[in-house]
């Protein structure tokens, strides 16, 4: 049976909420749109690349993101000593160069489960909480937030020319 993205229901959210819920509730829904526009399609449909020579493609959004979310989420903010996901100093594009559709499943839930980490490291976390990065600059957990929102809305728009280039639809 040939796996396909499952449907997806984005989450509402008041735009008069409190800074908090406003930043979670935006970053989820920005999670959910990438999903959403990956809905309904196959494992060979994510792979499939916009415009050659350009390794862009659904699925190498998928597992960039999921990269980006353990990134900034676990291993500088929380400190987590947890492997680089889909790169090394050799191949920093492994994400996109290396997709693979016989593995889209497989990417799919890890983006779910490094989504689902990333809340958990900062459910009990204050926006102001910080840590210093390797460029010795001190980040908050805010900017984190608005950083995965910009980084989410960017590639989105990426995933809507790609989605129009691998079986034209549009919009949502």
């Amino acid at each position: 049976m040939t796996w396909t993205a499952p449907e997806v229901t984005r989450p509402g959210g008041s735009p008069a909420a409190g800074e908090r819920a406003l930043l979670t509730g935006l970053l989820a829904w920005h999670r959910s749109t990438l999903l959403h526009k990956c809905a309904g399609l196959t494992g060979e449909q994510l792979a499939e690349r916009s415009v050659p020579p350009s390794d862009l493609s659904l699925l190498g959004l998928i597992r960039h993101l999921a990269k980006v979310e353990r990134i900034w989420f676990r291993e500088r903010f929380a400190g987590q000593d947890v492997p680089r996901l889909h790169s090394t100093e050799e191949r920093g594009n492994a994400d996109f160069e290396e997709a693979d559709p016989a593995r889209a499943a497989e990417d799919y839930a890890l983006l779910l489960e490094e989504q689902r980490l990333a809340d958990e490291v900062v459910a009990g976390a204050s926006l102001d909480d910080t840590f210093t990065g390797d460029d010795g600059e001190t980040y908050s957990l805010r900017f984190i937030h608005l950083h995965l929102i910009g980084e989410y809305a960017r590639h989105n728009g990426h995933a809507d020319l790609v989605r129009e280039r691998v079986d034209g639809v549009t919009g949502g």
